[in-house]
């Protein structure tokens, strides 16, 4: 696994969220749609990835599934799915994933996280060392390791 360093990779995702901020909002009105992960905190370093959080009511979760589909997502296999949150990953060779999920639900975790890295510097540093660390691991492994990391921020009071 490797990771880039900003500069190498936020200005193509955030061109690349642009592009499917507009895409998305043309097929749910409604959405909210928020640049999340490392690609949307500065001095994150990252795979590359980009992720998308979109967030609907309750009554336009499963509608919103299959308009996504429309540009060519499918749901993400072996990550949790639940009738709040549905993780999809694009068929189109870009390394773009969306989160959607309900409004109000727990997984506006996803934007809690986002900011609290935001606003602090020292984190995304803990954050960056973590990264390097799990370099070597597999991704299961890795998942294990930066889970722990986003379980800890968003216990902190």
């Amino acid at each position: 696994m490797r990771f880039y360093f900003a500069e190498e990779y936020q200005p193509q995702c955030n061109a690349r969220f642009a592009y499917y901020q507009t895409q998305i909002k043309a097929l749910l009105t409604n959405a909210e749609i928020e640049h999340i992960g490392a690609s949307a905190i500065p001095n994150a370093i990252s795979k590359g990835d980009l992720d998308i959080y979109i967030a609907v009511d309750q009554s336009e979760f499963n509608d919103a599934i299959q308009k996504l589909y429309h540009l060519n997502f499918q749901e993400k296999l072996a990550t949790l799915r639940t009738d709040q949150l549905c993780m999809l990953e694009s068929l189109n060779g870009d390394d773009v994933a969306f989160q959607l999920v309900v409004k109000g639900s727990e997984f506006e975790s996803f934007i809690t996280f986002r900011d609290k890295l935001r606003q602090s510097p020292e984190l995304v540093q803990t954050y960056n060392d973590l990264k390097k660390r799990c370099e070597n691991l597999d991704m299961i492994d890795y998942r294990i390791e930066k889970n722990k990391f986003i379980s800890a921020i968003l216990n902190q009071q």
